[in-house]
């Protein structure tokens, strides 16, 4: 009996030591504590304090497997946005964020290296058609110049899975609607090129790596939470340049005088553009599914878009109705760098990741927005409602 005891003793003491030293490796050594061990996925997102990339954390963090980092120099995006995200996910690790621009390498190498990341998303870019004609070398810098330094920090600390934040206005102007995957991309304005730019080094770089990614090229995107947590606070001094639905809910509130459409000749049913209006809910919930369907060695390029294009008269008018004010609209010539009509061709998003726009009445749409504007009279400022 006494040997036995012995016996069973000494296996104890072994299997505490054991235990002992394990524990002590996974303290010392990061990389035996990846997320992936825990079944988590430390996400970078990149822009994550603008109006997409922010949704796109939220939704993230929803799934709690996901961690996610923010990397914003807040130049579009808002610090208020990041704060109602900490509110909402306070547990230790769940979220971190990070004040940075991307353009200083050696900061966004320092990130990198202090953090086991999984994968990135990369929405940081200015975004806007009109300031693109006017400020070239800053888009081409942002978006291109940037998304390089990221690539590079990929590869130097061997982060293998990239979901890119891309655009139908790398297609231009095609001649045939639907837009397909397959439609040539010849871009019109500075946005478009350097976002084509930005995808032809990231799929030649892939080539060289074993790399899973996704470049989801979305169109003209609206809306947000449907729980009133988050939505579209852009910079005043942006306003002639910012999307239709921001522009509207500004002439809605009084904030401008009138809504200002830009070119009625188009070669339209109406005159004016005709554009896809994606629900920013159904696009952050395309990037999750990117991410979850990314394959090494494999580039996935997908058109983000309802398969439905609607007029600026057609939005408009639903506007109107969502906000319940008869908005004043002025008609003025043509905007540099437009297009007269895009929408997509969705099949291919729906086929391979099984995603398809449910959230596709655009007068739903708008009166979710317009909630959280009436909200939030100050953005995310400290006169919130």
């Amino acid at each position: 009996m006494d040997i036995l005891k012995s016996n069973s003793t000494s296996r104890i003491l072994v299997a505490a030591l054991l235990l002992t030293v394990v524990l002590i490796l996974f303290k010392l050594s990061p990389d035996l504590i990846s997320p992936n061990v825990e079944g988590v996925t430390h996400v970078l997102v990149t822009g994550g304090a603008g109006y997409i990339g922010s949704h796109a954390a939220l939704r993230l963090l929803k799934d709690s497997y996901h961690r996610v980092t923010i990397v914003d120099n807040l130049s579009r995006g808002n610090m208020g946005a990041v704060k109602i995200l900490q509110k909402l996910f306070p547990e230790p690790g769940r979220l971190q964020f990070i004040y940075a621009d991307l353009g200083d390498a050696k900061t966004v190498n320092k990130i990198f290296a202090e953090n086991a990341f999984d994968a990135v998303m990369h929405f940081a870019a200015v975004a806007y058609v009109g300031e693109s004609t006017l400020e070239p070398l800053r888009y081409y810098h942002n978006i291109t110049s940037n998304s390089l330094v990221v690539l590079e920090a990929m590869a130097a600390h061997n982060v293998k899975t990239l979901i890119y934040s891309s655009t139908c206005a790398t297609y231009g102007e095609p001649t045939k609607m639907p837009i397909t995957e397959e439609t040539p991309q010849m871009p019109i304005n500075p946005y478009g090129k350097a976002k084509k730019m930005s995808e032809d080094i990231i799929i030649d770089f892939s080539k060289t790596t074993n790399m899973a990614v996704m470049i989801l090229r979305y169109f003209n995107v609206i809306g947000s939470d449907p729980d009133g947590r988050l939505g579209e606070a852009p910079r005043p001094e942006l306003r002639e340049h910012g999307r239709i639905s921001s522009a509207c809910f500004d002439a809605a509130r009084g904030i401008t005088p009138g809504l200002k459409v830009r070119g009625t000749d188009y070669k339209t049913a109406d005159g004016t553009c005709v554009r896809d209006y994606i629900d920013v809910t159904d696009l952050v919930d395309a990037h999750v599914l990117a991410l979850a369907n990314a394959k090494p060695g494999k580039v996935g390029i997908y058109n983000v878009g309802t398969g439905k294009g609607r007029s600026v008269k057609e939005f408009v008018e639903a506007c109107k109705k969502a906000t319940g004010v008869d908005i004043k609209v002025d008609y003025l010539s043509r905007r540099p760098g437009d297009y007269a009509e895009v929408f997509s061709d969705p099949s291919k998003i729906r086929d391979e990741l099984n995603w398809t726009a449910w959230r596709t009445d655009l007068q739903e749409s708008l009166e979710i927005a317009w909630k959280w504007q009436k909200a939030h009279l100050n953005g995310y400022g400290p006169s919130m409602a």
